[in-house]
């Protein structure tokens, strides 16, 4: 099989590289054509025009940005015509609403459109354990199962298109959620004198426990949000899809909102390249110096 990447960014370049080290054919496009450097030295074909890869490969993989990036590159002129007869996977975070207006135009096109998005980050992805969630019918999640195992030890098929975007989002806010929650602790406990570290010892002890603490604990004390796996900025983003797709439930929104005000702090910070948990330094801000 030989597959199209289009988007190799902080996650699309190492999916694309395990790709190759499985001994995959990868064609690769990037709208920032340096960033396709280590693909190339790592023997992928890559090319400067999206249609290009889409025409040469059997399935395209998109891990692209945005919604509004996919219609950009695949669904613009000549791309939108390289689409009949193949399969589209879409692989990146949007709304379960974009993905079934994606899918309607990518069935149009005389494609197949499959949405797989993924949980975890670069280290998860170089050791091929990404939870893969898949929104497909059985047959085309099991006709592209090996594919995804590249990738996920146990792609998980959750439902039709929109089922699996769903899921993606409610998991995000849980990051932002909880990351928030845990740094409003933290701050608090040392605000009142307590130890950090027994703070922890007691929580490590109970069923609040998330291992996701102790992941992001070292990096709040010294603020260092240097070389991320996950961007303040990228947080954003997912957090208003998921409030802009909640509106349409009668769920209280209220809490996300309030997420959402912490890390537009952190935004204004200049801290919108930085690892996500500089939520700590919006939240503790007159006492780390931020």
């Amino acid at each position: 099989m030989k597959v199209a990447f289009l988007g190799t960014g902080l996650m699309g370049l190492p999916m694309a590289q395990r790709l190759l080290e499985a001994n995959v054919e990868v064609i690769a496009y990037n709208r920032t054509p340096e960033k396709l450097e280590p693909l190339k030295a790592a023997g992928a074909e890559v090319v400067t025009r999206p249609y290009q890869a889409i025409n040469a490969a059997e399935c395209t993989i998109l891990m692209l940005s945005n919604a509004a990036a996919i219609y950009s590159v695949l669904l613009s002129d000549r791309s939108w015509q390289a689409v009949a007869g193949r399969s589209i996977i879409q692989m990146g975070t949007i709304t379960p609403t974009e993905s079934k207006e994606i899918r309607d135009a990518v069935v149009a096109a005389g494609g197949e459109y499959i949405e797989a998005p993924v949980l975890g980050s670069t280290p998860e992805v170089k050791d091929g354990k990404l939870i893969v969630m898949v929104g497909a019918h059985q047959e085309q999640y099991q006709r592209h199962l090996e594919l995804f195992q590249h990738f996920s030890p146990e792609p998980l098929l959750v439902g039709p298109v929109g089922t699996a975007a769903a899921l993606k989002l409610a998991l995000n806010q849980l990051i932002a959620s909880m990351t928030t929650a845990f740094a409003l602790s933290v701050g608090f406990a040392q605000r009142q004198g307590v130890s950090v570290d027994l703070f922890m010892y007691i929580l490590r002890q109970s069923a609040l426990y998330a291992p996701t603490f102790d992941k992001k604990l070292q990096r709040m004390l010294e603020s260092n949000y240097a070389n991320p796996n996950f961007s303040t900025k990228h947080l954003m983003k997912d957090i208003d899809l998921f409030i802009d797709e909640a509106k349409s439930t009668s769920l209280n929104l209220s809490g996300i909102e309030g997420v959402r005000d912490i890390i537009d702090t952190a935004m204004k910070m200049s801290l919108s390249d930085a690892d996500y948990s500089s939520i700590f330094s919006a939240i503790n801000s007159s006492t780390d110096g931020a």
